[in-house]
């Protein structure tokens, strides 16, 4: 049998509104649905000779992967937001200078963190728009936004509903995305020196897109953005020289710091 990148099945307790929407995730993303029949990930795997198998279960999607599984969670955008409710400083508000009612381009979607904490703060007068390339993260991520369900922080899902998901390569998207359309457009690529290898970003890195952001795409998001083009990389990273950042904030202990491109809307 011809090896197959991914294909599509239930959870062991299914019913028949799951199988449906199996099928119809199956007919979305062109790939091979399979009746699950007790089998295991493992024995499917080897069966249709796949790297990947996407699981849909009653409340969410899993994407099982050679790495681990990939699924949507809040966890970093939680405990953000927390610490914002609290009156702590977010580096990434702070670089975006986001108030209530501005728009977002994230081109580089992810597991949506970011995303939704920019949703939070700008608010349902505002918008937030993030890009993701590969069509199963893109999948599973925004059945996440739209399905999750938390009661706190307070905001939290709202935040994640009002997150629009694009399925798009994002330099393809730029290109067709009109003159300063977003406020803001910001990049959180793979870092080119990960900090630390932790086990449960390895499904996420096997999936990602893991090329560096080229000087055209640039170009393009400060065409998009009116105010600031914003990138996120390793607080030792050369990129933010390579990309033209005129400006780089940070806490001065973090390993992360964000390059800031400031948008001259006049010239």
């Amino acid at each position: 049998m011809k090896p197959i990148q991914c294909i599509v099945t239930t959870g062991h307790k299914y019913n028949a509104a799951v199988v449906q929407t199996a099928k119809q995730k199956a007919a979305e993303l062109n790939l091979l649905f399979i009746i699950r029949d007790n089998l295991s990930i493992e024995s499917l795997r080897a069966i249709y000779q796949t790297k990947f198998v996407l699981v849909v279960k009653k409340t969410e999607l899993v994407l099982t992967t050679p790495e681990g599984d990939f699924f949507f969670h809040p966890n970093m955008a939680q405990l953000r937001l927390k610490n914002l409710i609290k009156g702590q400083k977010d580096n990434m508000i702070e670089a975006m200078q986001l108030k209530p009612g501005m728009e977002v381009l994230d081109c580089t979607l992810g597991m949506a963190s970011d995303a939704i904490i920019a949703s939070f703060i700008v608010g349902t007068t505002g918008r937030v728009v993030g890009v993701e390339a590969n069509p199963l993260m893109a999948t599973v991520i925004q059945d996440g936004l739209n399905k999750f369900l938390t009661v706190e922080p307070l905001g939290l899902q709202s935040a994640m509903r009002r997150v629009e998901v694009i399925q798009q390569d994002y330099e393809n998207y730029l290109k067709l995305v009109p003159d300063q359309s977003f406020d803001v457009v910001y990049f959180d690529p793979m870092f080119r020196h990960p900090l630390k290898e932790s086990l449960h970003l390895l499904p996420l890195r096997a999936l990602a897109d893991h090329r560096a952001v080229t000087i055209e795409a640039i170009n393009e998001a400060r065409r998009v953005a009116r105010h600031c083009v914003v990138m996120k990389e390793n607080s030792r990273s050369l990129e933010f020289v390579r990309l033209g950042a005129n400006r780089v904030v940070g806490g001065k202990y973090s390993h992360v710091h964000y390059g800031i491109i400031d948008v001259n809307v006049n010239s």
